[in-house]
């Protein structure tokens, strides 16, 4: 057994003599690091990524470094090209990274900028090994799943462990155990901890309890059957999370604990939450956050005067949930509001804000694609503010442009992100300054009127991948401007991009004449990139997405002001601060 660890531990390249595989990057040591796998049974849609970010804050917390990654089984090389309806929102990295919802969670719950090495697919694991066989890395060997496939996915969490000298890598692979397209994944997780040896790794399964009604009981067999399936791959879950809409009853967890060998403590009921902020004093209050401990043998290592001053932090932000006294409705003005996961990061973003100011904010869908002149008031006349979010194509287009139309002529609180920038941007163009044909070229690539084009600068661009404007981007402030104030009367400021299309230069000087500032600016180029009209209580658009890094203790600065205008609005007989003072107070603080 020695000489298997020995071999195993050098071994760190290709040889056609072993039929050991493992690929070790440079810098990785054996020990130091240990892994946590969260993967998913029975079906989808259960919150690995929730339960797994919010394990790994209470590890922060204790003063552990920790570092998340998600494998995903698709073949794309990110999840670019992905339709809302189908996966969501496609969430972006500060490096440009077009990535899974779940990489936001990790970003809200672990305060971390994340990158590029925190985010695996099938595609990209399937592009690295084609090259690397063609340019001759495999020295004659034929490659296969086993080990070659296996041994890439092992070599980018020893990677992810290295470069940022975690004490915990949290793997969250997408998907169900028994899904065809993650099957190696999981066969990769069962080598690593094989080769990393005992205590290194802990494997957590999340299953679902049904509970139909016309029976009145919970039922566990579908969750036996999966655990039996992941048991199946050789992996023995050392912990079960049991997700269902009720507090799962003590005889499922004793059948699920006898059924799979895991101890009945281990065996956690994990019902439906109001707020997935909630979760980590639920799992804390489990005690699940020593046993992972246990169970990886770092119990040395925790720091508790830092987790009492961290865990205080944490409640100040949970106490605030649902006390609010003064409630008001925020309208979400898009073309994807059937799947609400669309709009994560917007929904959180509004959370974090209405949390600090003590605003209950309850949001209303207003689908776009049925709304226009005529009945845009009849839509948002019980709204105290709305967002006009991001969006490609022309599909509900016009019943955006109604909406701010609405909301700069009735003095309604207004934010537009990203194509609502651009939206906005027209209708001024339209109503305002006389251009009755003013459009987008993505909307109407022969309009007389171009307000919205691709810059000839990004069309140079092209042949080299693409013209999408991605990831962070500094932003010069106009001194004196509602932005410059909200931001802290700072110079620049930093936000992440995901668009195509920017305000053409040419009608820059036409729009500003008629009243509209553009209150920041790209460093040194002509590209717009936030909006104001500084007659109106709040009117802002950014080409960003400044919902991305908006985080539960730093509610970001521009919804903080949106809600702060919506509560004034609702609550006029109150003295309320406004938007810039609201924003002072809770985003310009020292950590």
């Amino acid at each position: 057994m020695s000489k298997n660890k020995d071999l195993l531990a050098s071994v760190s390249d290709v040889s056609t003599e072993s039929e050991f595989f493992s690929p070790m990057p440079d810098g990785y040591k054996k020990g130091k690091t240990r892994y946590c796998f969260v993967m998913g049974t029975v079906m989808s849609g259960l919150g690995k990524g929730i339960f797994s970010s919010c394990l790994a804050s209470l590890m922060q917390d204790k003063g552990l470094k920790v570092a998340p990654i998600k494998l995903e089984g698709y073949l794309n090389i990110d999840s670019g090209t992905l339709n809302p309806f189908r996966h969501g929102e496609v969430f972006v990295l500060d490096d440009g990274m077009e990535c899974d919802m779940d990489l936001g969670t990790y970003e809200r719950m672990l305060n971390q900028d994340l990158s590029r090495a925190n985010f695996v697919t099938s595609g990209q694991i399937f592009n690295s090994i084609l090259q690397k066989e063609r340019h001759g890395d495999y020295l004659g060997r034929d490659v296969q799943m086993i080990p070659h496939v296996t041994g890439e996915v092992k070599l980018r969490l020893r990677r992810l462990a290295a470069e940022t000298n975690a004490d915990i890598v949290f793997v969250e692979i997408g998907g169900t155990v028994g899904d065809l397209e993650n099957a190696y994944f999981i066969e990769a997780m069962r080598e690593l901890a094989y080769e990393e040896g005992p205590n290194s790794c802990c494997f957590v399964a999340l299953t679902y309890i049904l509970e139909p009604k016309t029976l009145g009981e919970q039922k566990s067999k579908a969750a036996q059957l999966g655990i039996r399936q992941l048991m199946q791959c050789g992996i023995q879950p050392d912990i079960i999370t049991c997700r269902a809409t009720n507090p799962v009853s003590e005889k499922a967890r004793q059948k699920i604990s006898i059924y799979s060998n895991v101890p009945l403590e281990r065996v956690i009921s994990l019902p439906d939450s109001a707020s997935i902020y909630m979760i980590p004093a639920i799992l804390r209050d489990k005690g699940l956050d020593f046993a992972v401990l246990k169970l990886l043998k770092i119990e040395d290592r925790i720091n508790l005067r830092h987790e009492r001053r961290a865990w205080a932090q944490w409640c100040d932000f949970t106490d605030k949930i649902g006390t609010a006294n003064r409630r008001i409705t925020i309208g979400i003005t898009g073309k994807y509001t059937t799947v609400r996961d669309s709009y994560a990061s917007i929904i959180n973003a509004i959370e974090h804000a209405g949390v600090a100011l003590a605003s209950d904010v309850k949001i209303k869908w207003i689908e776009t694609t049925v709304i226009n002149d005529e009945n845009a008031a009849e839509n948002l006349k019980d709204v105290d503010g709305i967002i006009v979010p991001g969006g490609f194509g022309t599909r509900g287009a016009e019943g955006k442009i109604a909406c701010i139309k609405y909301a700069r002529e009735n003095n309604l609180p207004y934010l537009g992100l990203c194509f609502g920038f651009q939206m906005a941007v027209i209708e001024f163009a339209r109503n305002v300054c006389d251009l009755p044909k003013a459009n987008s070229t993505e909307i109407e690539p022969d309009c007389p009127e171009p307000v919205i084009d691709i810059l000839p600068e990004q069309k140079k661009i092209e042949g080299l991948g693409g013209n999408m404007r991605l990831g962070g981007k500094d932003i010069e402030l106009k001194p004196q401007t509602l932005a410059w104030k909200l931001f802290g009367k700072t110079d620049s400021v930093r936000m992440r991009f995901r668009h195509r299309y920017e305000v053409d230069p040419r009608y820059i000087e036409v729009l500003e004449k008629a009243g509209l500032i553009f209150s920041g600016k790209a460093p040194n180029q002509p590209i717009m990139q936030i909006l104001e009209f500084p007659s109106h209580p709040f009117f802002m658009g950014t080409q960003a997405h400044p919902c991305l890094t908006s985080r539960p203790l730093k509610p970001q600065p521009m919804f903080v002001g949106l809600i702060a205008a919506a509560t004034q609005k609702h609550y006029p007989q109150e003295k309320l601060p406004d938007c810039i003072r609201a924003a002072r107070k809770v985003c310009n603080r020292t950590d």
